[in-house]
């Protein structure tokens, strides 16, 4: 009989107490080597591949796929027998007893084989909301991968429910379009829509994830940090035309240019000239920490909820590596992939309601921050410019900010620096 190693769940990172194990990457009777991915896990910030600590067999797996399961709470067995134990190394690897809420639970024993599916966490979410079985789909994307059409035609077609117990949607029966009005472009069925279809009245949505974290940090930030907000509107014609340029120009080649890339390097310029604005408040010390590093927080909607990675040393960047860091950091995060680094250590955040169409907001700062910068849409509006009433490209700028740190003088000063940058980008390019 071999030597036989149980693998428990590890704690990857800041003192998590839980993960939602997302799907088995191997099965039992598997041969696996040290630091090969064995499953997917999702924490409250991030979707992360948990790599083996063991080079062996899968004896045992002892936690099905689509469960919640503690840190400390065993997960595989492996058979090492002549095998070295790896030196595989988490963000915040291991189990802290003393962690608050820190529970055990019990294996829930050996677990059936299920086929493997190719499918990003986003296709996997829709495939869960619209009770599709992703083992009973072939997929039409890159070497077989499941995508977000697969599901809504397997949906449409009444694939198989996840769930057997979820009820048969019956078809909505055709009502002819009113001659006056034109007929309504088809839309693909979303879970509110099937929920209607099937007589709900009402559905209840776990609450955990990134969705819980988010719930709990913004609670925290709200009632720990007095927000105060101040806004700002700015003519960005000028500053529209300068993106417009960069867009031409062979350094950008392959990347898409975005205002926020100018409003990222005019909030990185006034951190400079105002370094108050990038500090912490330290309660239990008693002191401000004033950062003289820039780590800038980019707030972005994925299918998961709410969640705001960062650039690491944003302020040493030049204008192509942000445009490049500012990309990567946002198809990351959509796709699922943001690490427990990637969002941990922000000094400031922006946060771009402009993408869903909207002028302005109050923002809630990120725990630990002291101000976030909302950027709302640009559009064209009637301006006076030089004496004359022209129609320009207009946005409105909104500052929150720990009134404990920041005071009124200070931050009015930021959001204008930000304001007179985007009005006229030949300043950003003399302050920055």
């Amino acid at each position: 009989m071999g030597e036989h190693r149980r693998f428990d769940m590890p704690d990857v990172g800041e003192g998590l107490i839980e993960a939602e194990l997302l799907q088995w990457y191997v099965q039992p009777g598997d041969a696996i080597d040290v630091n090969q991915a064995i499953a997917e896990i999702e924490t409250a910030k991030a979707i992360i591949e948990l790599p083996s600590p063991y080079q062996g067999t899968v004896v045992d797996l002892h936690a099905p796929a689509g469960t919640t399961v503690g840190v400390g709470s065993p997960i595989i067995t492996i058979d090492v027998a002549g095998e070295r134990e790896s030196e595989t190394m988490l963000v915040g690897y291991g189990v802290d007893a003393n962690a608050a809420g820190h529970r055990l639970a019990a294996p829930v024993g050996r677990v059936a084989p299920v086929r493997r599916v190719a499918a990003v966490p986003p296709v996997r979410k829709l495939a869960k909301e619209l009770g599709v079985d992703l083992t009973g789909i072939r997929g039409s994307g890159p070497e077989g991968s499941v995508t977000r059409d697969d599901i809504r035609r397997a949906a449409a077609a009444g694939a198989t429910p996840s769930a057997p117990s979820t009820p048969s949607i019956p078809a909505t029966p055709s009502i002819p379009a009113t001659p006056s009005i034109p007929a309504t472009p088809s839309i693909p069925a979303g879970p509110i829509a099937l929920a209607a279809a099937s007589g709900l009245r009402e559905e209840r949505v776990p609450v955990k994830g990134v969705r819980k974290h988010t719930a709990a940090a913004m609670v925290r930030s709200a009632f720990s940090a007095p927000h105060v907000t101040t806004w700002l509107q700015v003519d960005v014609t000028e500053l529209m035309g300068a993106v417009r340029r960069l867009r031409e120009l062979p350094e950008f080649d392959g990347m898409r240019v975005s205002p926020l890339l100018l409003v990222a390097r005019a909030l990185v310029a006034a951190v400079a000239r105002h370094p108050m604005i990038n500090s912490t408040w330290g309660e239990d010390a008693q002191e401000i920490v004033i950062k003289h590093y820039v780590n800038l927080g980019i707030a972005v909607a994925t299918e998961r909820g709410l969640i705001v990675p960062n650039i690491k040393d944003a302020h040493a960047m030049s204008s192509v590596e942000l445009a490049r860091a500012l990309h990567e950091l946002v198809v990351k995060a959509r796709a699922g992939r943001s690490t427990p680094r990637d969002l941990a250590g922000g000094t400031i955040t922006i946060t771009n309601g402009g993408v869903f169409g909207i002028d302005g907001a109050t923002p809630i700062l990120s725990p630990g921050e002291s101000a976030i910068l909302a950027f709302g849409q640009v559009r064209p509006m009637p301006w006076v410019h030089r004496g004359q009433i022209e129609v320009r490209d207009v946005t409105t700028l909104a500052l929150s900010f720990d009134h404990r740190v920041v005071d009124g003088e200070l931050g009015s000063a930021v959001l204008r620096d930000v304001g007179a940058m985007l009005e006229d980008p030949m300043r950003l390019l003399a302050w920055a």
